[in-house]
């Protein structure tokens, strides 16, 4: 696996590198471009945090932070970077099985993105919302409980839930602007979409270990 991603990372690093019009890449991304002490960059949001693509060496780091990027978001920013095509939103909304070649892959889609929402959020849907405004994510007029997170500035993901009763379980569905893939393949939707998934469970866990943790305090 992770050969496969250090291929795929060196891969998009070439295909970035061969790019001759960066300022138009930036206008069809939502990207900006400038010069920072000689040093050509691309800046740009990624669930809710600043990026900066740093060229001709293609370095990928966070602004806010000496964090190391995980290579599967280096190789995520890349993607989106090149593949972005500046298409208008449609306002028409699709779900995963219906991007290209996305229904082959519904059963590694729902294991991978949809089950870790169920499960973690399927008995208290209200706390999504509360959790997810930690990468930006508001709340959406879809289902029980839904949310949309901006993966990219160009890139809306939204989440809906469903409560489960004693007769259904509980559901949980992602959907999409029907330009996405003109910014993400479907195997990046895949990605991102579980690097959400689980950002927002240990958003989670986080948040209930300070209330138990402030519970004890108070007694």
């Amino acid at each position: 696996m992770k050969k496969g991603y250090q291929l795929a990372y060196q891969l998009a690093c070439e295909e970035l590198g061969n790019i001759d019009d960066i300022e138009q890449l930036c206008l069809r991304s939502g990207a900006s471009y400038q010069v920072i002490d000689s040093k050509k960059t691309i800046a740009l949001e990624y669930l809710n945090r600043p990026y900066q693509v740093t060229l001709p060496d293609i370095d990928i780091s966070l602004e806010d932070s000496e964090e190391e990027v995980p290579l599967v978001d280096k190789i995520l920013v890349l993607h989106y970077l090149i593949q972005a095509k500046g298409t208008p939103a449609s306002n028409k909304m699709i779900g995963y099985k219906e991007l290209p070649g996305g229904s082959v892959y519904v059963p590694t889609f729902t294991k991978r993105a949809i089950m870790p929402i169920i499960e973690h959020f399927g008995k208290e849907p209200d706390r999504l919302v509360d959790v997810a405004a930690a990468i930006g994510g508001s709340k959406a007029d879809y289902g029980d409980v839904a949310v949309t997170i901006d993966a990219f500035s160009r890139v809306p993901i939204t989440m809906i839930l469903w409560r489960g009763d004693e007769e259904f379980p509980p559901e949980a569905k992602f959907i999409f602007d029907s330009t996405i893939s003109d910014y993400l393949t479907t195997d990046d939707v895949n990605a991102v979409c579980g690097i959400i998934a689980w950002k927002l469970v240990r958003l989670l866990k986080s948040a209930s270990q300070d209330g138990a943790q402030a519970g004890r305090g108070a007694k």
